[in-house]
């Protein structure tokens, strides 16, 4: 079977060369339990609120660590392993169809996971922000009202869904990219499908990509397409930002026109000189945008 097939046996793994690279990220592992998935976070400590920081389709806690450490002066960053990446858990033979039965990839199930971790880990009306997938999973936690939140951050969520049109990157250029994890990549490969990328963020992409699940992908990507951002966006309640690049094409100026008449409470911010990955685009003006959303919140 190919190794590019959404339904082959899932070829995971974590390197040793990637483990080492947590040697020199200023995080502290921690495990909770979201019914039998196994959920790994990376905590940055301090006195600060907490943050809890979901990232998107392929990109495994780590790959936050850049973003994380650059906030730790206002906030506590914990930055989710979301099951089926990094060192999380996946879901073993749940189907990737995208929908949720309670053990798979759909968007109430990742946003149980994050209230595990709220929960599993004692967190007092903690702050989230989630980038594109991790957006998604941000503004269902909120809308849900079942842990309390101090506020929410979305950078880029995929606004694709049903009569929306299809996500911009194809399932096909995902299975690509984690063939290529899987029998081995470097950053110059990675710098063909992501030259802007500063270079440590080429090589953790590299290092990193082979821990996700083809079948966690495969299962996200249509979720893209067949869960509605919009059918929760509206009841997302507290405090909320929605920021976007303003050359993405995952987030447009339509969408966002969209996002702000659905919820005028919300603030909504265009990154500039930034596509959909715009804290790797343009990592100052993206994180002077974050910790602007952020300020208000931690009043």
């Amino acid at each position: 079977m190919s190794q590019s097939s959404p339904s082959a046996a899932p070829v995971r793994c974590v390197r040793q060369s990637a483990l080492a690279d947590l040697a020199d990220v200023p995080a502290t592992s921690r495990w909770v339990r979201s019914g039998a998935t196994r959920l790994h976070v990376l905590d940055y400590g301090g006195d600060g609120p907490a943050l809890v920081v979901l990232p998107g389709i392929t990109s495994p806690a780590v790959t936050m660590d850049f973003v994380a450490r650059e906030l730790t002066d206002l906030v506590r960053p914990l930055v989710v392993d979301v099951r089926g990446r990094g060192l999380s858990d996946g879901c073993g033979g749940a189907p990737a169809d995208g929908g949720d039965d309670g053990r798979g990839y759909g968007l109430e199930s990742y946003a149980e996971d994050t209230e595990a971790v709220i929960e599993g880990l004692g967190l007092t009306r903690p702050l989230l922000f989630g980038h594109s997938m991790g957006a998604r999973i941000a503004a269902v936690v909120a809308a849900r009202g079942r842990v309390a939140l101090g506020g929410s951050v979305l950078a880029d969520p995929p606004m694709s869904g049903p009569g929306r049109g299809p996500y911009p990157t194809t399932l096909a250029a995902f299975l690509g990219q984690l063939a290529e994890a899987e029998r081995g990549t470097d950053a110059d490969e990675v710098a063909r499908s992501w030259p802007r990328w500063p270079r440590r963020e080429q090589e953790l992409r590299a290092r990193w990509l082979s821990s996700c699940d083809r079948r966690a992908v495969a299962a996200t990507h249509r979720g893209f397409e067949s869960e509605d951002f919009f059918a929760w966006w509206p009841a997302v309640t507290g405090p909320t930002a929605l920021l976007y690049g303003a050359q993405s094409p995952v987030v447009t100026s339509a969408g966002a026109a969209q996002a702000r008449a659905a919820l005028p409470s919300a603030t909504v911010t265009a990154v500039p000189d930034a596509g959909h990955m715009l804290f790797w685009d343009n990592p100052p003006a993206a994180l002077d945008a974050l910790r602007a959303a952020l300020r208000p919140m931690l009043a």
